[in-house]
This record gives C-alpha cells, structure tokens and sequence, in this order.
C-alpha cells in the first residue's frame, strides 16, 4: 500500500522530471528522494523511473502505480468520509421514489433545502407507477414512497401519512368524437373508444388501472406525460390530473367533459419502513409535514412539458 508521502513522491517526479526539482517541489533534501525513489522500486520489484533520458519519466509500470494509487487514496477518503456521516446518524444514501404522477419541478426547492445542510447524503430520485410505488418499498428499492395514489398495503413496519387530495378530469381533444358528445357520458360510451393509460410498473403483482371498462381497448403509455400527449393528439381518452392539465383546458387543447360517473378524487400518500431511519430520512418526513409541500406536490405547477 502506498503512503501518502509515496504519491506525493511520484507525483513531484512526474511533474518536475527530475529528482532535484522534486525534492525542492517537496521541502526535501536530493538525496532523501533519491533513496525513497528507489525504495519503491525495491518494494515493488519493479522499475518505476526511466533514467535513460535526460528528463526523468515514470515508466508504463510507474505510470499504473501513481495512477491506481490516486484512485485507491480517493476511494479511501471517500469511505473514511461515510463512515463519519453514519457514525452521526447520517445514512449512507437516500432512495426517494415518487409516483409519476408527481412533476420533478415540486422537489427541485426541496433538494436545493437538502443540499444546504451539506450532510454528504447523495440522493436517488426515481418514478414508478400504480402499485410499483409500494412495491418498491416493500421490495427494499425505496426508503421513502411520496405521491403514492393506492391505500398502504400489508407491509412490515410500514409508516405513512397523507399528502392531500388529487383531482381529476375526464378530458379529450376537440376532434376526439366524444368532444361533441351532448349531455353526461357515460361508462357505455367511453368503452366504445380507446382508453389511455399509464402502465402500471409494479414487477410482481398483477398491474392496475383506473377508468377502463372490461373489452375496451387499451393504449398503454410509459408515463402521464405521453398520456396527456396522446389524448391532446385524439389518440383515445381517460381521466387526466386536473393540476397538470389545467392550462390545457383554458387554451381548448382539451376538452372537459361532463361525466355520469364522476371519479373521486384520489388520496396521496407517502410512506416509509419504521424500521429505517436516518437524519436524511428524518429530516425529509418534516418537509413532507409542512402543509405548503404537500399543497404544492398536489396541485403541481400547472405546466405542461
């Protein structure tokens, strides 16, 4: 293993050439880096410098040697840099999944809060869908769910609160044929079109969906903004966020449409293992209880794009 004294020898001969010029690069006598330079050698067995020049170079073996051993020396500090983050009570990462109903935009203030207080936690931001938001808790792919729209399920130590309410409406493109539909539209007429969905991502139960009438056909989309494109575009229809439709709906690019059975609105959640904690984790609990965070994750930036 080598010292940081080693690296910084090997450095200063790489940088200067020379044996003389790296000693009074390092404060040290010629002499005393000459031995230490061959000391390397000797410890290694292997010729590190190529003295057969008049400016003296690292050899292909040297070149490894100082190379890996910078890589090895910031892994090392790294690590001693996450052992003192754990040993106070800070974890070693933070995985966040929210559901892709939620906009990336509503965190953006929340991480920039986080990264104040400069606890060294990185953080692992990703989306899934339906019930793979809960699965990826129980599947240990999350520490904490935020925007979960299904009720918590049957998992050990699970902990949760609610965000808020979102609602939704039932809206289509003005050449869609149901735009010109008189009256409340009923479940009837819906399943005569194609319903847009978003596919649910949960890996080991059997996917959900909302608003689809048995035989009806489907278009699965990866996420809600493909879905609000698909629906703008008269692809078929579905229940939209209203939040995330909103201008939409004021400039005609979809039209609202009066429903038979109107659908509730849906309550998010966000959820966590009691068994789990960390000041990351802690500290991203009461953020999610400030009551202008959960208002602003629920009704979105009322922008599409």
């Amino acid at each position: 293993m080598l010292s940081i004294e080693d690296l910084a020898l090997l450095e200063a001969i790489r940088e200067t050439g020379s044996l003389s010029r790296a000693a009074a690069h390092l404060g040290k006598a010629p002499s005393t880096v000459s031995y230490a330079a061959r000391q390397l050698e000797e410890r290694f067995d292997a010729l590190l410098f190529d003295r057969r020049r008049y400016r003296l170079q690292l050899t292909p073996a040297g070149e490894l040697l100082v190379n890996e051993a910078a890589r090895l020396m910031q892994d090392v500090a790294r690590l001693t840099q996450r052992v003192r983050q754990v040993a106070n009570g800070w974890e070693s990462r933070l995985w966040i999944v929210t559901d892709e109903l939620l906009e990336f935009e509503t965190l953006i203030p929340v991480i920039d809060e986080f990264d104040a207080l400069q606890s060294g936690v990185p953080l692992r931001i990703t989306q899934e869908v339906l019930k793979g938001v809960w699965e990826a808790l129980r599947e240990g792919r999350a520490d904490l769910v935020i925007g979960a729209t299904n009720e918590p399920p049957a998992i050990a130590n699970l902990r949760w609160m609610q965000l808020g309410e979102m609602q939704w409406v039932f809206a289509v493109s003005p050449r869609h044929p149901l735009a010109k539909a008189k009256g409340p539209i009923t479940r009837a007429m819906v399943a005569q079109h194609r319903a847009i969905v978003v596919a649910d991502s949960s890996r080991v139960t059997e996917g959900s969906t909302y608003g689809v009438t048995g035989g009806q056909t489907v278009l699965a989309v990866p996420s809600m903004r493909a879905k609000i494109l698909a629906q703008c575009n008269a692809l078929g229809v579905g229940w939209l966020p209203r939040h995330r439709v909103g201008s939409l709906l004021e400039n005609g690019t979809l039209v609202e449409k009066t429903m038979a059975d109107p659908r509730e609105p849906n309550i998010l959640y966000a959820g966590w293992r009691g068994d789990h904690d960390g000041r990351a984790l802690g500290w991203w609990l009461e953020q999610l209880k400030k009551p202008f965070l959960a208002t602003r994750l629920v009704e979105g930036t009322d922008r599409f794009i």
